[in-house]
């Protein structure tokens, strides 16, 4: 035994019990003796017995991998997410191993492949932002494979899903900017068809009718999460005759493109145009002037989301029901919006 690893066989012999008896211990089985099962776990910790996690797979057609996909692994949320994730899974005995879309369909796909032929024993993804087939979700979910969507989901997509409350955190953003005196208000919107741009266009919208303000069409511009196109639709809307003073952002990413280009023009923010992002991200406290930004918790989102996997390994596929978890936003204001504090 000292040559080689120790099994559950060696355990069996020790104790006189059959193999069963200590796998079903080992996995913490309600229908074993308490008296056996101290025994065995007592037994298996003095001996160091580590499981054989390729045997494992080979019986249960899945290791205890949990594969993770996300659209920008630089991304602070992202990240901040994976912490959340990691701390939920390895607790369980899961590790974690995480891919990059990059914002890509095809690299997305690709991911899954690959997180297929590692079998994982189930996924959780942040949908890229130029995603259209949502075929290779849908093939999870015949495969049996436990899929949690977070943050970036699709309402087409059948499976449980971490989202924050979208909406009410774009109406507090718009209702802000009408609190600090702006009446023509513009919105930086994301990838059409994600849920989270309908949700914090619709906060937007909402928040205008409620305030009397007509909706302007050409105030609302699709930059995906792309901070290029951001500067580029905020120099279209500077350039125009009716130039907005105030603008809501889908992201802090998205916000900070708005930014660039506003001081690019010489103009002041928050006096000339007041500007609202989305995301607290880390970088957005240290701009200058410091970025109103609708707060979210991604480490939170990330613990919820691993316990939805958890939960959703113990039961039949068959027997499955999807659940949506919602989080709550928080407004942070900052100089960029809040005209007082720029005095």
């Amino acid at each position: 035994m000292k040559n080689r690893p120790v099994t559950i066989k060696d355990i069996a012999q020790q104790l006189n019990i059959s193999v069963s008896t200590v796998s079903r211990a080992l996995r913490g089985s309600t229908d074993i003796n308490a008296d056996t099962k101290k025994a065995v776990l007592d037994l298996a910790a003095e001996l160091d017995y580590q499981p054989n996690s390729i045997a494992l797979s080979l019986v249960k057609s899945r290791t205890n991998i949990l594969g993770v996909i996300i659209p920008d692994v630089a991304v602070q949320f992202f990240a901040s997410a994976i912490s959340g994730i990691q701390e939920v899974a390895s607790a369980a005995g899961y590790n974690v191993m995480i891919c990059q879309s990059n914002e890509s369909e095809q690299t997305e796909v690709n991911n899954i492949q690959a997180l297929l032929s590692s079998r994982v024993a189930g996924l959780i993804v942040s949908v890229s932002g130029s995603t259209v087939s949502t075929e290779h979700f849908k093939m999870l979910r015949r495969k049996g494979i436990p899929l949690i969507l977070f943050d970036r989901v699709r309402d087409d997509i059948e499976a449980s899903k971490v989202i924050v409350d979208d909406y009410q955190g774009a109406l507090a953003a718009v209702n802000h900017l009408v609190a600090v005196g702006c009446k023509r208000i513009a919105h930086l919107a994301g990838p059409e068809k994600l849920q989270i741009t309908a949700n914090r266009k619709n906060g937007y919208l909402d928040a205008l009718r409620q305030n009397n303000i007509p909706v302007d069409e050409s105030f609302i511009k699709h930059v995906d999460f792309d901070r290029q196109k951001s500067i580029d639709a905020t120099n279209d809307w500077l350039q125009s005759e009716n130039r907005p003073d105030g603008i809501f952002a889908i992201s802090d990413r998205v916000a900070i493109g708005a930014m660039l280009a506003i001081k690019a023009a010489g103009l002041r923010i928050p006096q000339d145009i007041a500007l609202v992002g989305f995301g607290n991200e880390a970088t957005s406290s240290i701009l200058d002037p410091a970025l109103t930004t609708v707060m979210q918790y991604p480490v939170e989102m990330g613990r919820s989301a691993a316990r939805l996997f958890l939960e959703q390994i113990q039961v039949e596929p068959e027997d499955f029901t999807p659940q949506t978890i919602v989080l709550e936003t928080k407004l942070l204001v900052n100089k960029s919006s809040d005209r007082s504090l720029n005095k």
